[in-house]
């Protein structure tokens, strides 16, 4: 069954998808020195406004650009969904703690919140949205995955499909990440970087926090053509693993992740030589681009290397699928954006330095999250059906 991508909705410090997808062409990066928050000192962040964008409000611009795109209206009872997030609606719950601490100090007295308040913080808030907005009937989910949320959403949009529980299906994730305690936490933790993003540089100093969302509108090729849908590729297969390791550090010689790997082109029937660009976790961090390196020498080291987060910051659980999102682009218009940051490689790779017009048909998306979460999504071109 060729499941195909019909609707992309972007959003990230650049703006909307194709501004973002221009400044990416031109080697431009998003990412400033910013100060949200008066009790901690600035960082590099690549915000979308000049202040924390709400989930909420994210969720809703991505949801409205992918059906849009894919030319489709509400009510969609039979679509189903599956948005994820790592962080879900945590901006909304320190709010309230911070709100409930003031309120204590100044009345001795715990606060009552109204009901409705809790009930929209709930972790599935980005899935519970979009069921709403299509009103749809079909399945609703909302996985979690650390920084590998995205690739987990859309392989189980797929399964969905295939399965044949739903012959569409509305998958991505969503992050609103920069909150006080995630920066707090992430700083302690030494991971921010103090200038910027650089992912396999030599002088590489951590990630640099973004906000972001990539939603996709998956159907299957025949119900796409049907309805003589412009198709922006196909969703092949997928490999999930976890390592089993540490609470935050990749496994030591990445055997866990080598091994998703080696399941997604298993189940997309591919080779290694069949890889012609590879969407790089690239996290800038020494580990991360460490390992992935590794991996990338020891299984693919003929592929074109991306790495985007030196242009829109790391947006955790969101960042696989914006790397869905850019990849699906690469392979519409046949062009490679650059390595935003990279200016003296750390890696004996394919690095894309400049934009790179190619003839490209196949590529290979990888997410690596906290805990050793583990994903790899196979994407192909596309071209039988009409656009």
């Amino acid at each position: 069954m060729e499941i195909v991508v019909t609707g992309i909705g972007l959003l990230t410090a650049f703006g909307p998808r194709d501004s973002t997808w221009k400044q990416l062409l031109a080697g431009q990066t998003a990412i400033r020195l910013s100060q949200p928050y008066s009790e901690l000192p600035a960082k590099p962040l690549a915000l979308i406004h000049a202040t924390p964008i709400a989930l909420e409000t994210l969720t809703q611009a991505v949801i409205q650009a992918a059906l849009e795109d894919a030319g489709l209206t509400p009510p969609l009872v039979d679509c189903g969904v599956v948005i994820g997030s790592s962080r879900g609606n945590q901006a909304r719950w320190e709010q309230l703690a911070r709100q409930s601490w003031t309120e204590t100090q100044e009345t001795s007295q715990p606060p009552e919140y109204p009901l409705q308040n809790w009930l929209s913080t709930f972790p599935n808030t980005a899935a519970v949205q979009a069921a709403r907005s299509i009103q749809t009937q079909a399945p609703v989910l909302s996985p979690m995955a650390a920084c590998a949320t995205g690739i987990w959403s859309i392989m189980q949009g797929t399964e969905l499909i295939r399965t044949g529980q739903c012959d569409r299906v509305l998958a991505g994730a969503v992050e609103a990440p920069i909150t006080p305690l995630t920066l707090a936490g992430f700083d302690r933790m030494g991971a921010l970087a103090p200038t910027g993003a650089f992912p396999f540089d030599c002088d590489r100093e951590g990630m640099v926090l973004g906000e972001g969302g990539a939603v996709f509108v998956l159907e299957t090729a025949e119900l796409a053509q049907q309805r003589q849908a412009k198709v922006y590729g196909q969703i092949l297969r997928a490999g999930l693993s976890a390592d089993g390791f540490h609470v935050s550090a990749p496994e030591i010689g990445s055997q866990a992740a080598i091994a998703a790997v080696k399941q997604c082109l298993n189940r997309s029937g591919l080779t290694a030589t069949d890889i012609d660009f590879i969407h790089t976790h690239g996290t800038a961090t020494q580990l991360n681009d460490r390992n992935e390196a590794y991996l990338i020498q020891h299984l693919l080291p003929q592929a074109a290397v991306l790495a985007t987060k030196g242009a829109t910051g790391h947006t955790i659980g969101a960042s696989g699928a914006l790397g869905v999102a850019f990849s699906l682009l690469a392979l519409q218009q046949q062009l490679l954006p650059p390595c935003v940051g990279l200016r003296h490689p750390a890696f004996e790779l394919d690095f894309v330095r400049t934009t790179r017009p190619t003839p490209v048909n196949v590529a290979l998306c990888l997410s690596f999250g906290f805990g050793g979460q583990n994903g790899a999504l196979a994407l192909a071109r596309h071209e039988c059906l009409a656009n």
